[in-house]
């Protein structure tokens, strides 16, 4: 899908000012602020540009066979393992370890569009709680105050509907739009959660609860989580910001152009950028500067890849740690059915959330803090309920008189709860090149090497157990969990170029500038020095719009 013609054409042989890599949650926010800014901008994406029209509730083609997030040319295998001591191994039957859309608007496409703010205590854990034995845990080089004007842009710019909770961070401005109606799930949340002293809200998300700029409210088909969204209600990037960078004609979207290295030219500096078009053709476009901004995981691949005689270990790794401290935000799940039709199946994931185990506790005797949600989890739409029918998914596939009477009794009587924490930052937890596998092209396959801290799953499962508190407290009459184990693929993918003062232990600076390269820059997941509590794209686009205001600068003042 090519998607709609060009509104311009860039040479590919004359420089641009800026070349953007990957157009989701940060490279849509970048593409726009810096077109509207006067600068003329490529944004190069390996997925295709599909629009609303393209979008299906086909459960087969999204969930089963990853239409969405397969490469849309070639095959481009991911390895996992535990530890350095394994060999990585491509997994099969399941997810990739790096979970994300290929897509224009990337995973804001198919996410399901919780957008929580961080909050003050996040950015500076490290000075309030002391070290971590075994971990890089570490304060950010930006605090909440200074990124909170751009949070709010955010929730005006895409339109964000929710209303303030009762442990919420300071804010300048309410919410544009009015949390979404509650459904079965926020109901039931909300009784067990009373019941227990507890302060479940409003969820704040990223979908139209009224009609905003343009764009029609949520029509609750119910189809969210890893679907795009045929009304344009939710707020990705697809529909927010990358028309309005190409409104102004100064901002190419070229998908299908899978970018493979970033050059440099005799001063160290980035000159152009290699891709694969469509047709599996090399190409380059020539730039003034770079923006990578392609994801967690794809985004230290890059780098590792971009390796040269003055960049042996990978461009802008003179630190060493690109790729390193990948952090994912653990999750637990526990699931419920209960005597009344719940028909969950309706509507977005999540109307409620609770929040009272935000912070670190000592009293836990572990790291961590988090927040639980009610949602349908996979058992949403009809295929993945009757997948994962019984026992949380862990039952075989079964046919018959029986498996159809506990599909029909089943579906619309099912909630989860899914509880979302933290994931620490650890060295060993990282992104780094295959030395086997490689895709169709040649590339070395993203390897990942992941084990959760100790903390984390503690973290986890005390979610869960609270989760199992609530869902007693709400009357559910058979309580299910899915076992709390360390996670073998990510969704989040975060904090593998991280930020900071010092270029010995960060990759790039607070403005997200490199501190090798001054005119290679580097804002998506990867630039969070912690993971905050499990919805990052909202931090993720505060700091894009705040990176943008500064580059924006730094080129009007001749400093790249």
């Amino acid at each position: 899908m090519p998607g709609p013609e060009p509104r311009v054409r860039f040479d590919t042989r004359k420089e641009v000012d800026f070349v953007i890599i990957g157009s989701g949650a940060s490279g849509g926010v970048l593409a726009r602020e810096l077109s509207q800014a006067g600068f003329d901008v490529v944004v190069l994406e390996q997925g295709p540009y599909r629009t609303a029209a393209d979008f299906t509730h086909d459960e087969m083609r999204v969930f089963v066979q990853g239409e969405m997030m397969a490469h849309p040319a070639w095959s481009d295998p991911q390895t996992f393992r535990r530890s350095s001591l394994e060999t990585a191994q491509v997994q099969s039957g399941g997810p990739p370890p790096a979970l994300y859309a290929r897509t224009v608007g990337g995973a804001s496409v198919h996410f399901s569009g919780n957008y929580w703010r961080m909050r003050p205590v996040d950015f500076k854990e490290r000075s309030l709680l002391g070290e971590i034995s075994g971990t890089g845990f570490s304060d950010w080089p930006i605090t909440y105050e200074e990124l909170e004007p751009y949070y709010s842009k955010v929730e005006w710019e895409v339109g964000v509907s929710g209303t303030v909770g009762p442990f919420d961070p300071p804010r300048s401005r309410p919410y544009p739009l009015p949390p979404m109606p509650i459904k079965s799930s926020g109901v039931l949340l909300e009784k067990g959660a009373l019941k227990l002293g507890l302060h479940p809200q409003p969820a704040p998300v990223a979908i139209l609860s009224r009609p905003y700029r343009g764009r029609p409210a949520c029509g609750h088909c119910g189809f969210c989580m890893g679907f795009g969204c045929e009304m344009n209600a939710k707020s990705s990037s697809l529909v927010t910001m990358i028309p309005e960078a190409e409104a102004t004609r100064r901002c190419e979207i070229r998908p299908l152009s899978t970018v493979y290295r970033i050059e440099t030219n005799e001063r160290g500096r980035v000159s152009e950028v290699a891709y694969f078009d469509a047709r599996g053709h090399v190409q380059a476009q020539r730039a003034r500067a770079v923006i990578v901004a392609a994801n967690g995981a794809e985004t230290p691949r890059l780098l590792l890849m971009s390796e040269s005689a003055r960049f042996p270990g990978g461009l802008a790794n003179g630190s060493g740690l690109v790729g390193k401290y990948l952090m994912g935000n653990g999750h637990s799940a526990i699931h419920a059915d209960f005597d009344e039709p719940l028909n969950e199946w309706k509507s977005i994931q999540v109307t409620r959330i609770v929040h009272d185990f935000y912070e670190t506790d000592p009293k836990r005797g572990f790291y961590g803090g988090g927040g639980i949600d009610a949602r349908p989890l996979a058992n949403a739409s009809p295929l993945m309920h009757a997948l994962t029918i019984g026992g949380g998914g862990s039952m075989p596939l079964r046919w018959g008189a029986e498996f159809k009477r506990d599909v029909l009794a089943g579906f619309g009587r099912h909630l989860g709860l899914l509880g979302s924490t933290t994931s620490l930052p650890v060295e060993s937890n990282n992104i780094t090149l295959d030395p086997e596998v490689k895709d169709d092209k040649g590339r070395p396959a993203l390897r990942m090497t992941y084990r959760d801290h100790d903390d984390d799953l503690g973290m986890m499962q005390f979610l869960q157990d609270r989760g199992a508190e609530i869902l007693e407290a709400a009357g559910a009459k058979k309580i299910w969990r899915e076992p709390v184990e360390p996670q073998a693929f990510h969704a989040h993918l975060l904090g593998t170029c991280r930020m900071g003062d010092d270029p010995k232990t960060s990759v790039v600076d607070r403005f997200h500038r490199s501190h090798e390269v001054p005119n290679l820059f580097i804002c998506d997941g990867s630039s969070l020095v912690s993971s905050g509590r499990g919805q990052p794209t909202l931090t993720i686009q505060a700091l894009a719009f705040r990176a943008a205001e500064h580059i924006a600068k730094f080129a009007q003042n001749g400093e790249i």
